[in-house]
C-alpha cells in the first residue's frame, strides 16, 4: 500500500509543483535597470575609447576649427564685397547726377551761344555804312509767334561820329489780307516816339485779328513830316 502511494506521487498522476523566486518584483526592476545602465556605460566607454584610439575626435575638432575659420573669412569677404558694392552704387549715382548736370550746362551754353550770335549779328549792323543818310533803319526783323501774334524788332542808327541827337517817331505798318481781302494794321496808339543819339533798338509784339495773314512789315522813321528812312520785311 505504501509503495503504491509513493509511486503515485512520482508518476504522471502526481500533483504539480510550482517553483517561485523568493525576490520581489520591485527589486527585479531595479536590478534590470542597473544591468541596462551598466551595459550602456560599458558601450559608451567602448565607443569613446575606440574613437580616441582611431584619432577621430582630434581630427573632428581640427576640421571644426578650420570650418569656423573659413566661415569667418567668408563673412569678411562678404562684408568687403558688400562695402565695395555700396561704394560703387554711390559712385554711379554721383556720376549720373554729374552727367545730367553737364548735359544741362551744355544745353544752356548752346542757348547762350546762339543768343550771343544773334546779338553779334545785330550789333554788326551798327558799323558805319558808306551812304550819306543821317538816320537809317538797320536789321528789321519780324516773326510770327502764333496765328494771333507777331513779334517785330528794328535797329535805327546814325552811322556817323558825333551825330546830333535825333528826335522823331517810328512807324510800324503791317500789310496783308484778312478773310481774303486787303488788310493794313499800324501800331496801337500810332507811331512810337524815337529819341537817340547814336542808335536805338526797338521791339514789340502785336496782336493780330482773326484770319489775318501778314505779308510785309514796314518800318518808317519820321522827323516831323519828313520820312528819314524806310525798310520793309517780307514773309
Amino acid at each position: 500500500m505504501k509503495f503504491r502511494l509513493f509511486r503515485r506521487r512520482l508518476g504522471i498522476s502526481s500533483p504539480r509543483m510550482t517553483v517561485r523566486s523568493a525576490l520581489p518584483w520591485p527589486l527585479r526592476w531595479i536590478a534590470a535597470a542597473l544591468v541596462l545602465g551598466f551595459s550602456s556605460a560599458v558601450a559608451m566607454w567602448a565607443f569613446e575609447f575606440g574613437k580616441g584610439i582611431a584619432g577621430l575626435e582630434g581630427h573632428s575638432r581640427e576640421e571644426l576649427s578650420q570650418l569656423r575659420q573659413k566661415v569667418v573669412s567668408l563673412r569678411a569677404d562678404r562684408d568687403k564685397a558688400q562695402s565695395i558694392a555700396n561704394i560703387s552704387g554711390s559712385l554711379l549715382t554721383t556720376e549720373k547726377a554729374l552727367q545730367e548736370k553737364m548735359v544741362s550746362q551744355i544745353k544752356q551754353l548752346e542757348s547762350d551761344n546762339l543768343s550771343l550770335r544773334d546779338d553779334l549779328g545785330f550789333f554788326e549792323k551798327l558799323l558805319p555804312t558808306s551812304g550819306t543818310e543821317v538816320v537809317t533803319i538797320r536789321g528789321l526783323q519780324a516773326e510770327a509767334l502764333s496765328d494771333s501774334q507777331l513779334r517785330w524788332q528794328v535797329l535805327v542808327l546814325q552811322p556817323v561820329k558825333n551825330a546830333p541827337a535825333f528826335n522823331g517817331k517810328l512807324e510800324i505798318t503791317l500789310n496783308g489780307t484778312q478773310a481774303g481781302t486787303p488788310w493794313v494794321m499800324t501800331l496801337p496808339g500810332g507811331p512810337q516816339a524815337l529819341q537817340f543819339k547814336q542808335y536805338r533798338r526797338a521791339e514789340g509784339v502785336l496782336d493780330l485779328p482773326p484770319q489775318a495773314v501778314v505779308k510785309t512789315v514796314t518800318a518808317k522813321v519820321l522827323e516831323g513830316a519828313s520820312v528819314r528812312s524806310v525798310q520793309t520785311f517780307k514773309f
